[in-house]
């Protein structure tokens, strides 16, 4: 699509852009007293589905947003790298779960491309050649490991690691910026978090390379060296790259680090709020939403399970407006 062709649904999205959540929005419901009542607060913002659960209202509103989406662009598979990790997720979902009697509820994801039922057959079929063909090789290769070892933590290094470089892949040729960047920053804290990980459990060289992914701004060489020497080294290493925040963040905690990475990718989208043209801020509303239902989810959760406002405030991320 031409970037004039852009115009009208830029708009439409800059009128979306006044619903997404403010910082002191969520404030009010960490002040809430309950889950309940931050249930109403949301619904009263036009929130829906909270009848049959938060969950439930978490999924209504992601669909309204690929809903949206879908009528604004003529291809709507131009969003598809952001939708790489739910395909991947719910293929190691369906390699776990093959073979046995009683499947778990919840575990598979609806907003990926592939509908996750097929996953569900290619699996027991062991026939990958129903999948897409950028998942064929990776869905083969994982089965038959799952199959003869039943481990599942090498199943996900499988798994993790060809999700990463197709979402990699798709951003590098997806001819836009802003996926290019979303792809790179995907790829960049995944293997921040495998190599802060392997170091702390004591993983090997071959795990590790396994498991990193390459990217254009962090040498996974040099990355891997350092999370075989220590926790010292691997932030040694990335007080030198332009991922030097992450370092304070990691020897705060995992939680600090995690909103840390969510926080990167928001700040490298904001400037779209300010381009009138281009596919650039419908991605950049698309990664928006998806940021504060993943917030909403979190400060939901702690409400369920007690936690007090000042723990849950730690973990909340920075809002796109």
């Amino acid at each position: 699509m031409a970037e004039e062709s852009y115009i009208y649904a830029v708009a439409r999205i800059r009128s979306q852009e006044q619903r997404l959540l403010s910082s002191s929005f969520y404030e009010q419901l960490l002040a809430a007293p309950d889950e309940a009542a931050c249930l109403r607060f949301l619904s009263e913002r036009g929130w829906e589905g909270s009848d049959e659960g938060p969950e439930a209202m978490l999924k209504t509103e992601s669909r309204k947003t690929w809903l949206l989406l879908g009528e604004l662009v003529k291809d709507p598979s131009v969003f598809d790298v952001f939708r790489y990790a739910a395909d991947y997720h719910n293929l190691k979902a369906a390699i776990k779960e093959s073979g046995q009697e009683n499947k778990l509820p919840g575990v598979f994801r609806d907003d990926g491309t592939v509908p996750a039922a097929l996953f569900e057959k290619a699996v027991a079929e062991m026939d990958p050649s129903m999948l897409p063909e950028r998942m064929r090789a990776c869905a083969k290769e994982a089965a038959k490991v799952f199959l003869q070892t039943r481990d599942g933590l090498l199943t996900d290094c499988i798994v993790d690691r060809a999700a990463l470089e197709d979402i990699f892949r798709a951003g590098e040729e997806s001819g836009e910026e802003l996926l290019r960047q979303y792809a790179e920053l995907t790829v960049v804290t995944a293997d921040i978090k495998i190599a802060v990980r392997a170091q702390r459990t004591g993983k090997d060289r071959k795990f590790l390379e396994r498991s990193l992914a390459p990217c254009r701004t962090l040498d996974i060489g040099q990355l891997a060296d350092a999370a075989q020497l220590g926790f010292a080294e691997v932030c040694g290493y990335l007080e030198k790259t332009d991922y030097a925040g992450a370092v304070p963040e990691l020897r705060k905690s995992q939680a600090a680090f995690e909103c840390w990475c969510d926080n990167v990718l928001l700040r490298a989208i904001r400037p779209q709020i300010h381009n009138p043209f281009g596919l650039g801020p419908l991605a950049a509303f698309a990664l928006a939403r998806e940021s504060e239902i993943k917030t909403v989810r979190m400060i939901l959760a702690g409400k369920r399970n007690g936690i007090s406002a000042d723990t849950i405030r730690e973990r909340v991320r920075e809002t796109y407006v």
